[in-house]
């Protein structure tokens, strides 16, 4: 899907760089996946009540893996 949008430029940058990411679309792609999956995380601690969910998707991944 093609849409045009202005994000400031300095946070695109530090982002490609920090991530090492070649392409703004990858960039804005795994900003918003990730963006929802951090809001996924968030009402599902709500709905259980306080507990530490502090997962990352390596180690989610590894749990994976050992099932």
């Amino acid at each position: 899907m093609r849409t045009t949008i202005d994000i400031d430029k300095n946070l695109i940058e530090e982002a490609l760089k920090l991530s090492k990411i070649s392409t703004k679309k990858e960039l804005i792609n795994l900003s918003l996946k990730e963006f929802i999956r951090k809001k996924h995380l968030e009402k599902l601690k709500n709905r259980l009540g306080n507990c530490d969910l502090n997962i990352d998707l390596s180690s989610l991944k590894e749990m994976r893996k050992d099932e």
